[in-house]
């Protein structure tokens, strides 16, 4: 029954969550650019009583908050960074806010706000004598970017958890068992001479060339690397004006794969193309490594206790008017995207989703050792302390993250979506802490997974917290 009180006690805060979601929702911050949608959520902390430590990673707008003491310690993961250019008003069509302004396209809005019920649930559970041990929030900036984590667990903020949990708002609610893409963001900018095309174009050294050697070394060494790999690239500068030889260059690449390992390989044969497309164009160039992160390795054990929470809580509770505007929603979303979504759901569920606007009945773990096409630095946590992870219904069914239907949704009916998250995440953190034994379970699952790979951060030293970079 204690897990009960748990829910009971999110379930009282959900008006406001719901005031908090919408804050966040109607002031959308880019990556480590957060100030006022962090501020939102240490302030309810600290009203609770929690102790809040800021800056952490060399980030203003990272920081953690405990309660209780003594092990074990759970950590709940949060997040709270908009998207740009993904304003939009809580209707049927595209119709920004602000044109070309940020928005809540992944639902951070949501994200950082259950995270704070469900630690505020366990933090009564605690005051009431329920049960024993320290339940941490952790707010993460920079998610979109692949920062926050990254330079939070580079200076140990999870080295000391007994295991983690967090979630993402999705179009279905379910623990998730596949795994993401780990990942390389770097930047090589090539120096040359400058010289008039036309009158002197033998005095001059182009940047741009070397670039575009480079683009070409790379394709030739996409067909040596794994199915799964992904490697994609945008020229950032590559000069001012076709009369004049470009003496400075710049593209910035992403490296993305299934493991860490073959990420470091990929981006070190990578360095050596850059070299060899100087050496061609005698210019010079310097990498800058952005930021990177790690493969999602979901603990089973952790994820057990996630669905059976889930299974305890049963569907969202949305209303007749939440469907109806998700059904708007999702006549706006292609008939194609809304199959693609369903690929990996178990074929009994299959049919009833596809009929939905919102589907808010848990669905069972499933696409165990799938590995997906994106990145998360949930990773790099992963590898450091058994880590659960769970989606929950917050979009209408078939709505792909990042885009306009989204955060249309983040800003209406996805706000109940994120009350439920808030209980799933406070009930199994309760359920964890009551049972020393599934904590001591899933580590042991954790040591023989990880074996003799422990977590090494990917940054090389010295590197700083990218504040420039604002777009994934």
């Amino acid at each position: 029954m204690a897990r009960a009180n748990v829910f009971e006690a999110v379930e009282r805060e959900r008006e406001r969550l719901r005031a908090m979601a919408q804050r966040i929702w109607e002031t959308p911050e880019l990556g480590l650019h957060e100030e006022k949608s962090a501020q939102v959520l240490i302030d309810r902390l600290e009203e609770e009583g929690f102790d809040v430590e800021e800056g952490l990673g060399e980030m203003p707008t990272a920081f953690r908050a405990s309660y209780g003491s003594g092990d074990p310690t759970i950590g709940i993961l949060g997040e709270y960074d908009a998207l740009p250019d993904l304003s939009q008003k809580v209707k049927a069509e595209h119709d920004p806010v602000e044109p070309g302004g940020p928005g809540h396209g992944c639902g951070h809005n949501l994200f950082g706000v259950a995270g704070v019920g469900g630690a505020i649930g366990v933090k009564r559970a605690i005051e009431r004598g329920d049960v024993d041990g320290t339940i941490e929030f952790y707010g993460c900036p920079a998610e979109e970017t692949l920062v926050g984590k990254v330079f939070m667990a580079r200076d140990g903020a999870f080295d000391h958890l007994d295991a983690a949990i967090t979630w993402h708002p999705s179009t279905l609610s379910t623990p998730t068992l596949d795994r993401s893409l780990a990942m390389d963001s770097i930047r090589f900018t090539f120096e040359g001479v400058s010289a008039h095309a036309a009158a002197s174009p033998e005095s001059g050294r182009s940047a741009l060339d070397a670039v575009e050697l480079f683009n070409t070394g790379v394709e030739y060494m996409r067909e040596h690397v794994s199915e799964k790999a992904r490697i994609h690239y945008v020229i950032t500068n590559g000069g001012e004006a076709p009369n004049v030889v470009p003496a400075e260059a710049t593209v910035w690449y992403y490296v993305r794969a299934p493991t860490r390992a073959e990420v470091e390989r990929i981006s070190d044969w990578m360095t050596e193309i850059a070299d060899g497309a100087a050496m061609m164009t005698q210019t010079e160039v310097d990498r800058q490594y952005v930021t990177g992160c790690w493969d999602y390795l979901p603990n089973r054990t952790v994820s057990d206790v996630i669905w059976e929470t889930m299974r305890e809580l049963g569907e969202v509770g949305y209303s007749d008017e939440d469907r109806a505007f998700a059904a708007d929603l999702k006549g706006t979303v292609p008939d194609e995207q809304v199959e693609g979504s369903l690929e990996d759901v178990p074929e009994e569920y299959a049919d009833e989703i596809r009929d939905a606007s919102i589907y808010d009945v848990p669905v069972p773990p499933h696409a165990e050792g799938n590995v997906g096409g994106g990145s998360t630095d949930v990773g790099d946590v992963s590898w450091i302390t058994p880590t659960g992870q769970f989606r929950a219904a917050t979009w209408a069914v078939g709505t792909p993250g990042h885009t306009w239907q989204a955060t249309a949704a983040n800003g209406d009916f996805g706000k109940k979506g994120a009350v439920y998250a808030a209980k799933v995440l406070g009930g199994t953190a309760y359920e964890l802490l009551e049972n020393p034994d599934i904590v001591a379970e899933a580590t042991e699952e954790f040591h023989e997974v990880t074996g003799e790979r422990g977590y090494e951060t990917p940054l090389p030293s010295g590197t700083e917290p990218p504040f420039d970079i604002t777009s994934p």
